[in-house]
């Protein structure tokens, strides 16, 4: 199974760059206010809380998948995340509960710098972007960081899982949409 969801994400990855992304966009996309981002800032450095920063990227990514996958606009990306800042904290205090931890999640929508990354292909370069940000706890850890739109977090999330099949279409639709 983890093979065919492999070559499926390969096939949709080649169909992205042959036809979604213009030639020189291949390499590096300049356009900070065309992308809102999520970062997730951990209580700290130790390994609990670095792990416990991972399942909350998972069950955030889990909870959100089947929302973005219809989201066509960033305007639109935005007032979900505005209209569902609440939601993302009790996603992310149910994890924290879960996981046995005493401090909790809070969610705001700010803008923020982020360093360089690349994402299947391309680069979105460093700048201000507009960004939902999960600060657990004291938030002094390192951190995650990904882009919600276009919805390059749930791609991501769909790697190695079949879970994901049934958004990674349109997902993929609003990327070639996008580029």
């Amino acid at each position: 199974m983890k093979i065919v969801i492999g070559l499926l994400f390969a096939l949709g990855l080649i169909a992205i760059v042959a036809f979604g992304i213009p030639m020189g966009m291949a390499g590096n996309v300049n356009a900070s206010n065309e992308f809102l981002r999520l970062h997730i800032r951990a209580n700290s450095n130790s390994v609990q809380d670095q792990a416990v920063k991972y399942d909350v990227k998972r069950a955030v990514i889990d909870e959100f998948t089947p929302v973005f996958a219809f989201v066509t606009s960033r305007e639109q990306a935005m007032n979900v995340l505005r209209d569902n800042l609440g939601r993302f904290e009790n996603v992310s205090n149910r994890v924290l509960r879960d996981a046995g931890f005493d401090y909790t999640a809070r969610a705001s929508l700010r803008q923020e710098y982020f360093p360089t990354r690349n994402y299947h292909g391309f680069t979105v370069p460093a700048g201000m972007y507009d960004a939902l940000i999960l600060e657990l706890g004291a938030a002094q850890g390192d951190n995650w960081w990904c882009v919600v739109y276009p919805p390059l977090c749930f791609i991501d999330n769909n790697i190695g899982g079949d879970r994901g099949v049934v958004y990674r279409s349109r997902i993929q639709e609003i990327i070639r949409r996008f580029f």
